[in-house]
């Protein structure tokens, strides 16, 4: 196999053509990570919502969760 040495701008031109293919053939690639990134984000913000609440026992999540007022 020949080498070929390569120059910042043609190996930067074919990891843009490769990342292309990727995304053109595997959309669910870029799907799954953008649906990730937001899961994260949104868990991030409940924890910190988490945060400043006042804490409630495990008595009244479970009668909240049965149905209790």
């Amino acid at each position: 196999m020949t080498r070929v040495p390569l120059d910042d701008a043609k190996l930067k031109a074919i990891f843009k053509t490769a990342l292309v293919e990727v995304l053109e053939e595997r959309k669910d690639l870029l799907r799954d990570a953008i649906e990730e990134t937001i899961e994260d984000i949104a868990m991030a913000r409940a924890i910190e919502e988490g945060r400043r609440t006042e804490d409630v026992s495990r008595g009244e999540v479970l009668s909240l969760l049965e149905g209790g007022h």
